[in-house]
Order: structure tokens, then C-alpha cells, then sequence
């Protein structure tokens, strides 16, 4: 059988795809990138805000579209919104095949044989979250060269606005051990950028009793093969100078490093059940910039929560104009049906986006003056691919994730290869990529 798979938002779900991927792939069946000649078309969907539910629900109902040319296709909806809403997805869109709760994915294959077998019903499994597998043997799905690797599954904080653990239960994290040998088949395989990834990097292992962060990245960087290691989310509250020393100590642990702050100001950081307030963030910003003054922070915001008072917004723009973050997102307030924000007083959806834009250009100045600070220097890129319409090859810096950050555009005569580490020198910039040209330096 032929089966086609449709990944939708985070890395988290990519590195679930990937598990169920390698499942039917071991029972035989095949995968194919065009949904025209599946069998089966697997969408894998995201559930976290509106628009990406709006998102989730375009791409079943594309899939769906299918049987008008292939009757026999089944459709199998897993992930987020599989876990969330459950049987208003067959009672809203009959044309489904099967809905799969996330602790259902080990169960994939017998799910999707049931469904293909034609059974009078839609097929429905939904487990209990505290079953949901954390890791697993997993094909590679990104190029071969980098992968995220999940720690953990699941989150306790609790806070106002997120639907997550409603969707994905208590912090559940994997041990050590089984994180590093997964990092070692993955670096069998050719990776050589882990990219960390957890609803809270720094609550690893809390759920036994202690963070286990810091040890976790002594061990992953003596994995043999993997050059780099990147942090995806991090909470200010937990920057300890324990994770900190990790960081600096271990020198695979890039400099770079994500934490979704959400807002600045303590009134709205209270309302949203956050549990540090003002000074923590800041605090927390400038121990890490003080033990690495190399490193990129990144950051997500929240505009337009409820209650933000028009001075709470002001303030939270000219935090992103003082702390001149490298890298940031800002999102208009989603109200998530479930959750206590959205049982609060709502403000319209209009000034949560204009709040939102604002912030954006308040972010784009920022950048433009970063962006520009590093024309004229030289930098390690690790080449992703090229572009064949520009005649470029896209690369990437230290201080850049894959998918979400900024390229690094680089003009060579020399074939670059996807893999290898290079030296550039940086020539022009824009607000969000650089532009450079490979170094009399060879490859890395």
C-alpha cells in the first residue's frame, strides 16, 4: 500500500511523523510524496491555535477531495487535532477514514489496515496521554544532515491561553540513555545538528524528581558524529546557572537558544499564569548574554491578551526595541476554547493583529540593524541546499534553526555541499538573510 503523509506545525509532530513513518514502512507498505497515487493519505495536523486548526481542516478536506478520483482512498487524521476533537471530526467530515489520538500512533499500522480493509464505520482510537510512546525507531524526514530529537512530550505550566496540555497531557520525559541512543542511531545516519526539542527543554526530567537538562547535554555531547546541538524552548524561570555552565561547558551546545517569553509586563504575565514575572525574564536575558555575549535569543510574543491595556502594549514594544532579541515572533491572541483565557473578557480580533503588526516593526528595525552589524564578518555556515532560480546556495549560521530563522545566501563558484561546514564572508543583508561568498578558507 501506498501511503502518503501531510505533516502539519511543530517539530514535536514532525519527530511524531517520523515514528509512524518508520511503522509502516516496516510492515511493508510504501510512501509516496504526491497524494495522487496513495492509497492512503495520512495527515498528521496541528491543533494549537485557530490558524492553524483552519490549516489542519483545509488540508483532510484536500485529502478528502481525492476520493473523488480514487474511491477506494482512505484518509486517516492524526495529531493535535485528532487528540482535541476527536469524533466531531468524523461527524463533521464523514468523508474520514480513521482518527487517531496521539496515543494510538504505536498502533498505526493495525489502524490504517482496519481502515483500508473497509470497515462500515469510521475507525477511532484514542489512548490514555500518559501511554502516548515518547521516542521510537524513526525515518529522517528532514534533510539528512540535521534532526529534531524530542526529549519530552507533554507540559505542567498550565498557562491560561494554551490548549497544550489539555492536548498532550502532564511533562512526561524520556531517560537519558534512551535520548542518547536515539542521538547515535541519528548520527549513524549522517546528522550532524540535533535540534532539542520539548514543550520546556529546562523541565526535563522534573517529572522524576529533578531537572535533568544539564546532564542530558553533557551526554549528547559526547555522542561521536554530531557537531551541533540546538535548544528549542526554553522558560526564563529556569535559566539556572547549572543550565547556563551546561551550555558554555559543552561545546557542541550552540550558542542559540529559544524562550518563549509571551509579554514583558508582570500584570499580564500573572493573568496568563506565567510563573515568572518582569525581572525574572530580564534577569534571566542578561545572565545568559553576560556567560555568552556570542548568543542568539530567540523569543515568541503574545499581543493583545485579555485585559492589555494599551500602556501594558506599549511597554511590551519597547522591551523588544531594548532587548534587540536576534530573532522573534509575535502572535495576535488566539482564544482557545478549554483554557481560562478564553472564558476572559475578549478585546476585538482587529487590535490583536494590529498589536501584533506593530510589534513586528518594531522587531523588522531591529533586525535590519543586527542583519547589517554583520556585513563585512566571517562566520561557520552549514550548507542546507541551493536555489537554483537565485544561483545561490542556502546555508546557515550558528544562530539560525532550520525553517524558522534566517539563511545565509552564499554566492560560490565552488560547488557547496549539503552537510558540510564552510566559511563565508558576509557581503549584503536584508531584514531577515545575509548574502556572502565563500572564504579562500576550504570546507570545515
Amino acid at each position: 500500500m501506498k501511503i502518503a503523509s501531510i505533516s502539519l506545525g511543530c517539530p514535536k509532530n514532525q519527530a511524531d511523523a517520523d515514528v509512524m513513518a518508520h511503522s509502516l514502512l516496516a510492515a511493508g507498505h510504501t510512501t509516496t510524496p504526491e497524494l495522487s497515487e496513495a492509497d492512503c493519505i495520512m495527515v498528521n495536523t496541528c491543533g494549537f491555535i485557530e490558524s492553524a486548526k483552519q490549516e489542519a481542516i483545509e488540508n483532510i478536506l484536500n485529502a478528502c477531495a481525492g476520493k473523488a478520483e480514487n474511491p477506494n482512498l482512505k484518509v486517516v487524521v492524526t495529531g493535535c487535532l485528532a487528540e482535541r476533537y476527536r469524533h466531531e471530526i468524523v461527524t463533521e467530515i464523514p468523508e474520514v477514514d480513521a482518527v487517531v489520538g496521539m496515543a494510538s500512533n504505536k498502533n498505526i499500522v493495525e489502524i490504517i489496515e482496519e481502515a483500508v480493509n473497509g470497515t462500515s464505520e469510521p475507525v477511532e482510537a484514542y489512548g490514555a496521554k500518559e501511554e502516548y510512546a515518547l521516542g521510537g525507531a524513526r525515518v529522517i524526514s528532514t534533510p539528512s544532515h540535521y534532526a529534531y530529537l524530542k526529549i519530552a512530550e507533554g507540559c505542567n505550566n498550565r498557562c491560561t491561553y494554551c490548549a497544550i496540555p489539555l492536548i498532550r497531557g502532564n511533562l512526561r520525559s524520556r531517560t537519558i540513555g534512551d535520548v542518547v541512543k536515539e542521538a547515535e542511531f541519528l548520527a549513524g545516519q549522517g546528522v550532524k545538528e540535533l535540534i532539542l526539542v520539548a514543550q520546556d527543554l529546562t523541565a526535563f526530567g522534573q517529572d522524576r524528581g529533578e531537572v535533568e537538562i544539564a546532564p542530558l547535554l553533557e551526554a549528547l555531547n559526547a555522542v561521536e558524529g554530531i557537531e551541533w546541538i540546538r535548544l528549542l524552548y526554553a522558560y526564563p524561570e529556569r535559566i539556572t546557572d547549572e543550565f547556563i555552565d551546561a551550555m558554555v561547558r559543552n561545546k557542541k551546545v550552540l550558542h542559540y537558544l529559544d524562550i518563549p517569553i509571551q509579554h514583558i509586563d508582570s500584570d499580564v504575565l500573572r493573568a496568563m499564569n506565567r510563573k515568572g514575572d518582569e525581572q525574572t525574564v530580564r534577569t534571566a536575558l542578561a545572565r545568559l548574554r553576560k556567560a555568552m555575549p556570542d548568543i542568539t535569543l530567540r523569543t515568541t510574543l503574545i499581543a493583545g491578551f485579555p485585559g492589555e491595556t494599551e500602556e501594558q502594549f506599549e511597554k511590551l514594544c519597547a522591551f523588544v526595541r531594548e532587548e534587540r532579541f536576534d530573532r522573534l515572533g509575535c502572535f495576535a491572541y488566539s482564544e482557545e476554547e478549554g483554557t481560562p483565557a478564553a472564558r476572559m473578557e475578549q478585546m476585538p480580533m482587529e487590535v490583536r493583529e494590529e498589536r501584533a503588526a506593530a510589534v513586528m516593526r518594531a522587531q523588522a528595525d531591529v533586525m535590519n540593524e543586527l542583519q547589517a552589524a554583520k556585513v563585512g564578518g566571517v562566520m561557520q555556515v552549514i550548507c542546507d541546499g541551493y536555489d537554483d532560480e537565485n544561483d545561490l546556495y542556502l546555508c546557515r549560521s550558528r544562530g539560525d534553526a532550520p525553517e524558522i530563522d534566517s539563511e545565509v545566501c552564499v554566492a560560490s563558484e565552488t560547488p557547496l555541499y549539503p552537510g558540510n561546514f564552510y566559511t563565508v564572508c558576509i557581503k549584503d543583508s536584508d531584514v531577515y538573510d545575509l548574502y556572502a561568498e565563500l572564504t579562500e578558507e576550504a570546507e570545515q
